[in-house]
């Protein structure tokens, strides 16, 4: 029995690239599908937020030109490239799938409506979500919490390449400490804790949305994730 019946599963675009050092790696996509597939068996609905990251960065080519607006655009586009990847990707592995954008993209994609995703989701179809939120100024984890809250989600998964938040970073020390729970307001206000942008921390907290961080990447975690399991940390 799933604990969470609906998630808003957050995939940066770096983890897509995989084994390479950027675009997309296809073979960790069809891993990925495998493992979503497992969790819609289980009777959990998935939408799905891409970042861009493995091919532009909205807010690190901003400059020497280029306004901050026309970079974020940039960025949502390179969303949309992930989304249809992913969207082909899965559909190959027999995971029915749906690609909805926040940008004007009407050939390449459906565009977002509330009621169309809900559609899709109560058909049992997985929504990946291009575009972000649509708007500049607003990252890919606020706009992962916001979709959340608007398609009536039961927590946002963010998925990372470590297995969720420690006291220091673990990279740096050898006796950092995972955190398994945290409140919102201690994940708000501590400088230390980074693994998300505060605007979506805060927003989160507003609307009491739990998130979970946690290690996709390794087999039947994100299973154990919507079952309840302790996996990674909660920020409840």
């Amino acid at each position: 029995m799933v604990k969470y019946k609906r998630v808003l599963l957050k995939l940066s675009g770096e983890q897509l690239a995989g084994k390479f050092d950027n675009g997309i790696d296809p073979e960790l996509a069809a891993w990925l599908a495998k493992e979503i597939e497992k969790i819609s068996a289980a009777g959990t609905q998935v939408v799905i937020m891409v970042g861009g990251g493995n091919f532009v960065r909205g807010a690190q080519i901003a400059g020497h030109g280029i306004q901050r607006v026309t970079a974020d655009h940039m960025g949502m586009l390179a969303t949309m490239i992930n989304a249809l990847a992913l969207t082909d990707i899965f559909e190959d592995e027999g995971v029915r799938t749906r690609c909805l954008s926040n940008i004007f993209a009407e050939q390449v994609a459906e565009p977002f409506v509330h009621r169309l995703a809900n559609k899709h989701l109560q058909k049992g179809r997985v929504v990946i979500l291009a575009g972000g939120s649509g708007r500049p100024y607003v990252t890919t984890d606020t706009a992962a919490v916001v979709l959340g809250l608007e398609l009536g989600c039961d927590g946002v998964f963010k998925a990372t390449k470590v297995d969720g938040v420690y006291n220091k970073d673990p990279a740096k020390h050898k006796n950092a400490t995972r955190l398994n729970n945290i409140p919102h307001q201690k994940a708000v206000e501590d400088i230390d804790i980074k693994i998300m942008d505060k605007a979506a921390l805060g927003l989160a907290l507003e609307h009491k949305m739990p998130i979970i961080i946690f290690d996709a990447l390794k087999k039947d975690n994100l299973l154990k994730a919507v079952s309840g399991k302790p996996v990674g940390t909660t920020i409840h």
